[in-house]
């Protein structure tokens, strides 16, 4: 099964690649919003060139497990996402993997902590449905 992951942020979406037939995932790219909005056309163009089956988002939570405020942006992000692509989506928690995928990175490609945030998603996904 195919499976992208994105990572959504205000400013930009960190997106990953995963194949449950091997269990590995990848960064892909990071797809940057135009004041606010999102790069719908970019998004489509990726969903049409992986195919996925599943698409997995980064659910933004407190530390105490609450809906952080990004929820609600996020929310809006998976409702449009759902009504251009038919495929299985799930939430994965995402709480600290922008710190994790800083310091797997440290200070290189630092313009990639996001889609390996998303990555890291897949590999929890993984983890959480072994």
């Amino acid at each position: 099964m195919q499976i992208i992951a994105f990572d959504y942020g205000e400013k930009k979406i960190g997106v990953a690649v995963g194949q449950t037939s091997t269990n590995t995932s990848s960064p892909l790219k990071v797809i940057f919003n135009n004041h606010g909005k999102v790069n719908w056309d970019e998004i489509n163009s990726l969903l049409n060139e992986w195919n996925p089956d599943l698409i997995i988002l980064g659910k933004p939570l407190n530390m105490d497990g609450t809906e952080s405020e990004v929820m609600k942006k996020v929310d809006k992000f998976y409702n449009n996402l759902t009504k251009i692509y038919k495929a299985r989506y799930e939430y994965v928690d995402e709480r600290l993997t922008t710190f994790e995928a800083k310091e797997i990175l440290k200070d290189n490609k630092a313009e990639l902590v996001d889609a390996n945030a998303a990555k890291i998603l897949i590999d929890n996904w993984f983890n959480i449905n072994k």
